[in-house]
């Protein structure tokens, strides 16, 4: 098969691949890595601040958990050490992103490392998704979800993103 053409049909298993935090606290019907990547663009479309290059976030937002369609969704949970996690998805992006224009690897590394001012942004939007999609969890299925509102705060230094978070923003 071609290269191209196989990891086009490869990456479009995120969208049957359930998150395993929400799968771990017995969330029935949870979102997949692509919904959870949606949430993430969508939060970027709409919060971008002034100095943020939004095309480039949201295309970083669109490849930041293309790796877990190889190396599944790692939670802390799954006592694989962040090092050794990075290693992994590092590993699995570069080999699937192989036939993909060079900028596409170029995009997760900027996720992965946050070393632009996109890449750092995604990651903040990716923790508030996270926040806000266990509030609606909370809500709608009666479960304790504290632990991912806490997980995303220890990480969100933006006072605007955590009064998000928090239902104050």
């Amino acid at each position: 098969m071609d290269p191209l053409r196989a990891t086009l049909l490869e990456a479009l298993a995120l969208k049957d691949l359930p998150r395993a935090g929400w799968v771990r606290v017995g969330v029935r019907d949870p979102e997949s890595v692509a919904a959870h990547a949606w949430g993430v663009a969508w939060l970027v479309l709409a919060l971008c601040p002034p100095g943020v290059d939004r095309g480039r976030a949201l295309a970083i937002a669109v490849v930041h958990d293309l790796a877990e369609v190889r190396v599944g969704d790692l939670t802390p949970h799954d006592a694989v050490p962040p090092a050794e996690k990075e290693r992994r998805e590092r590993e699995a992006f570069r080999a699937l992103a192989q036939p993909l224009p060079a900028e596409v690897r170029e995009l997760h590394e900027e996720y992965v490392t946050g070393a632009t001012a996109e890449g750092r942004f995604v990651r903040a939007c990716d923790k508030l998704d996270m926040a806000l999609q266990a509030e609606r969890y909370s809500a709608r299925q009666g479960l304790d979800l504290r632990e991912f509102l806490s997980s995303a705060l220890q990480r969100l230094e933006d006072p605007h993103l955590r009064a998000l978070a928090v239902g104050g923003g």
